[in-house]
């Protein structure tokens, strides 16, 4: 099932995009400084929020739209329908949370992999 489209993954891949810069330039100002190890675990958040984009682009969903019942496959971005039914919205509720689960297994290990730098 997918619940957006070409204009709507466009916005989510420059999520990514923008995500992953974020989480690799901090991690180099926290390398740079000689930050405590712990501060790494702030990474967590740019890295799951990059996952969050790449996974939503690969995965042609948006798990905001999911839980909210929405979709948008032809409109431009920003304009959305309703989903009507019951046992799709609560596939879309599932898959939606499968996203963020699996974002935050990413951003996870992207922390531990900086803690082996």
């Amino acid at each position: 099932m997918c619940n957006i489209g070409p204009a709507e993954r466009r916005m989510r891949r420059l999520v990514g995009v923008v995500g992953a810069l974020v989480t690799v330039a901090l991690l180099i100002w926290l390398l740079l400084v000689d930050a405590h190890w712990s501060w790494r675990l702030l990474l967590v958040i740019p890295a799951s929020v990059s996952a969050m984009g790449f996974l939503q682009d690969s995965l042609h969903f948006c798990a905001a739209f999911g839980f909210k019942g929405i979709f948008n496959v032809i409109n431009s971005a920003g304009v959305t329908d309703n989903v009507e039914l019951e046992d799709f919205r609560k596939k879309d509720r599932r898959k939606a949370i499968n996203i963020l689960l699996w974002a935050f297994a990413i951003g996870l290990a992207v922390v531990a992999v900086s803690l082996l730098v």
